[in-house]
């Protein structure tokens, strides 16, 4: 025999199987091998190179993989983290403003990366998008493969069944006709869809009477509910979503407001809302009850109770109570109660005594005992358009710079005001801030830093504007509550795709795929031998027992002498 050198690996370099066989005499490989000779020095086995087509393909296969989607459904868990970390425009529109104010230069940073707006920034709709797609491209070929494979029949028993899972064999008197009847009776019961095959039996001339049964097409129904579910959710929260609106507005003690664009204080549209989303219906305060509790030196809020009137077209005013975490609910909108303060009513008169201003002017809170700031603006009526700004405090004590409050509740409350003159900006038509004051193009007349000391009003008292503008009367003291309406056409829909995802979930854990087979082939001496056999696809820890099962029950159908003589526990026979 000619000798032949072998390599580290231990294969030959003449194409050898490695042990000493040629691979092209060993009957189990192909001759086109990887490992065959031919396949080793043949040049015209080249790799192709593939065209724009090709790698289209290439790429749209990486896109619809489970591998991928799973990678996008971990993207996008983890690219809506900084969506609750940092405010965002479309929800806290003033805490981004604060979030600037109190960090600039981190704020630079975040808003490069379009963190204030996580949910409508590019990265974050790209890796939305692309998970729609991957799922889409992974649902649609599976959906078709599964309706193919509920169309069709089971398969044709196999010739070896000692191979599979549970193999058990028996001898009844009944005939083989009889006994694949009673097969296929029982396995229909069972919930398996049938097929009967005939053939000859391995190795004998007698014929072989089989039933190939097949059940658990729910576990692949299930699996692919669970997908279309998760893309349903994704269409409810990225299209459903985009018509629904959110906006704030304060609600003074006995003003009504009606959902209309001109009422909110601040508006967000979704990106398909538009004035026609807004349902109608108004929004009166009635009383504000708030409860605080003593505690460890502070003030602590114990429970909020406002009462509402509520109205819809066509119907009178309906008394209703908000509170904190109990939404309000009206024309399939929501209503959550955020904040409360105080509103002072000033009346501002010209230097005749004629009245250009009265109202209730809410001063946003500054802390937990109310300490409140605000802005009085009375562009009309005086011979300048005048401006006021200050501290409105319940329960006031002095400090270096006007007052603070020691309490949340009103005792002997106190209004501090600076006066500006100059150009309010509020014949331009443009929205202006009615809670904040912009300096720019307006004159301190009096207050800090001036030759004339600000406005000190307590209820009941006026005071005469400086230059003779006229005056400035506290005449009394209401309740507000600032409240978020919340318009979101997804919650209905979004239950429902998460049920649909939970109950494919269970499907796809707990319906065993399976497949069970029962031979019967006459024996040539009046009895026929039964054989019964098992296959699981994927794991399936009680399919033996079930076959063991089904032959309990098949010997009860076929041969109820023989069962009644076994014991209950009796296992069947086994080769």
């Amino acid at each position: 025999m000619a000798s032949r050198t072998r390599s580290d690996s231990g294969s030959s370099n003449d194409g050898g199987a490695g042990d000493g066989t040629s691979v092209l005499s060993d009957p189990l490989r192909p001759a086109d091998h990887i490992d065959s000779a031919a396949a080793a020095v043949d040049p015209a086995i080249t790799q192709p190179r593939l065209n724009l087509l090709g790698y289209l393909r290439f790429f749209w296969r990486q896109l619809t993989s489970m591998r991928t989607a799973l990678i996008l459904l971990l993207l996008l868990a983890l690219g809506a983290v900084p969506g609750s970390l940092v405010p965002q425009r479309s929800s806290d529109p003033n805490g981004v403003v604060a979030y600037q104010t109190n960090n600039p230069e981190t704020f630079k940073i975040l808003d490069a990366l379009g963190l204030f707006s996580t949910f409508t920034s590019p990265w974050f709709s790209a890796i939305y998008l692309l998970l729609f797609v991957s799922l889409v491209g992974c649902i649609i070929p599976r959906l078709k493969h599964h309706i193919d494979a509920l169309r069709a029949t089971p398969p044709k028993t196999p010739a070896r069944l000692e191979r599979l899972v549970g193999y058990t064999t028996t001898t009844t008197p009944t005939d083989a006709e009889t006994a694949i009847a009673a097969a296929r009776s029982l396995l229909r019961r069972q919930g398996y869809r049938v097929a009967r095959y005939d053939g000859v039996a391995r190795g004998k001339a007698s014929a072989r009477l089989t039933v190939s049964a097949e059940r658990g097409y729910l576990r692949e129904t299930g699996n692919l509910i669970f997908h279309i579910a998760l893309v349903g959710i994704l269409l409810t929260v990225g299209v459903f979503g985009s018509f629904g609106y959110t906006g704030q507005r304060i609600l003074v003690q006995g003003e009504a407001f009606t959902n209309a664009l001109t009422d909110y204080d601040s508006y967000n549209p979704g990106r398909f809302a538009d004035q026609s989303s807004l349902q109608p219906f108004q929004l009166r305060l009635d009383t504000f009850t708030p409860s605080y509790v003593f505690q460890d030196g502070s003030w602590e809020p114990e429970d909020f109770d406002a009462a509402l009137s509520t109205r819809v077209p066509g119907a009178g005013w309906t008394k209703q109570t908000l509170k904190v975490n109990s939404p309000l609910e009206i024309g399939g909108t929501q209503v959550y109660l955020l904040g409360n303060g105080f509103a002072p009513v000033v009346t501002v008169k010209d230097p005749s005594g004629t009245v250009v201003f009265r109202g209730a002017v809410p001063f946003l809170s500054q802390d937990a005992n109310l300490t409140s700031s605000g802005v009085i603006k009375v562009p009309d009526g005086l011979a300048k358009q005048v401006a006021f700004q200050g501290f409105f405090c319940p329960t006031p004590i002095e400090t270096t710079t006007g007052c603070s409050s020691v309490a949340p509740y009103e005792r002997k409350s106190e209004l501090q005001l600076s006066v500006f003159t100059g150009n309010l900006g509020l014949d331009k038509g443009v929205a202006v801030n009615a809670y904040s004051l912009n300096e720019d193009k307006l004159t301190k007349v009096a207050g800090f830093n001036t030759d004339t000391k600000g406005l000190d009003l307590t209820v009941g008292k006026s005071a005469q504007l400086p230059g003779g503008l006229g005056s400035i009367e506290f005449t009394g003291i209401e309740r507000y509550v600032s409240v978020d309406i919340h318009h979101d056409p997804t919650p209905a829909f979004a239950l429902l795709f998460a049920l649909l995802i939970l109950g494919g979930l269970l499907l796809s854990l707990f319906v065993p795929r399976r497949r069970v087979w029962i031979a019967a082939t006459p024996t040539g001496d009046g009895t026929t031998r039964l054989e019964y056999a098992g296959l699981a696809r994927g794991e399936d820890p009680t399919l033996a027992r079930s076959v063991a099962e089904l032959v309990a029950r098949h010997a009860q159908h076929v041969d109820p002498a023989s069962a009644e003589r076994q014991p209950d526990d009796a296992p069947p026979a086994r080769t």
